[in-house]
């Protein structure tokens, strides 16, 4: 399922959801004109669970290479020196929100940030909004590595950030709509479910996966997708048991959600 529009609108200017939308960007487009040095760049600035748990130092890794062979290719592992990170391996939990892996990857971390982002920072105003958001990656990150303490696979992404964001909307808009696109086959359907059912399946295929999968082999980090949906919910009760959070306003109604021009 992808999302395309919720039906809940913005009250005010989403700053600070523009800010972490635009530093992320920006970040990718720096890595994009670095060519191939990229590689270097996310070694040094990525968050690597190796250095957290066991110091800050050169390490020689397996990773993997393609070579030809007689006309062939085939992968390989290939042993190389792991460079100690040029900050503090601890910074990197916070450096690694803001480096992605490919365009698809900040494409797609961006959009849900889009879509769910403004409608939370609504309710909790810039300031409470960014903790939110920067601990909700902290505690992705911290997760990731409970599960993978010994990875030397460097870990990027927004998504565990972004993912605590989906965590709070989940308590905040319980009677909000999603229009959502689903591939079936060759053709797309578009249908309107309600948000908590949307972000609930969601938060399941990451449980799930997580549990499936192996961490130590790379690819998807989906107990960081974990870690900051949960963290998001907790941080968002807390608010709410504390009256922290703004009151959603009177002039906005939940109205019904349709597929059309209106969209």
């Amino acid at each position: 399922m992808f999302p395309l529009k919720d039906d809940i609108p913005a009250q005010r200017t989403p700053l600070v959801n523009f800010v972490f939308i635009g530093l992320c960007a920006a970040v990718f487009a720096y890595q994009f004109s670095l060519g191939s040095k990229d590689e270097d760049f996310v070694t040094a600035y990525g968050m690597i669970p190796a250095r957290l748990t066991e110091g800050n130092r050169a390490m020689v890794v397996e990773r993997p290479r393609m070579i030809e062979q007689r006309g062939q290719y085939q992968v390989v592992n290939e042993r190389v020196e792991l460079p100690p990170a040029p900050i503090s391996p601890w910074a990197t939990l916070l450096t690694c929100m803001f480096l992605h892996g490919g365009l698809l990857h900040v494409a797609g971390n961006l959009w849900f940030l889009w879509i769910f982002g403004d409608n939370v920072e609504d309710r909790f105003g810039p300031v409470r909004y960014a903790i939110l958001y920067l601990g909700s990656g902290l505690a992705a990150g911290l997760l990731h590595v409970a599960f993978d303490p010994r990875s030397t696979i460097p870990t990027v992404g927004a998504s565990g950030a972004i993912a605590g964001v989906m965590g709070s909307y989940f308590v905040l808009y319980p009677r909000a709509r999603v229009l959502t696109a689903i591939p079936i086959f060759i053709f797309i359907q578009f249908i309107v479910v309600p948000a908590p059912l949307f972000l609930g399946i969601w938060f399941l295929f990451q449980l799930v996966a997580g549990l499936l999968s192996d961490p130590s082999t790379g690819g998807v980090a989906w107990w960081a997708h974990v870690g900051g949906f949960a963290f998001g919910i907790v941080w968002t009760w807390w608010l709410r048991q504390t009256h922290r959070v703004e009151p959603l306003p009177n002039r906005v109604e939940y109205r019904p959600t349709r597929v059309g021009p209106r969209w």
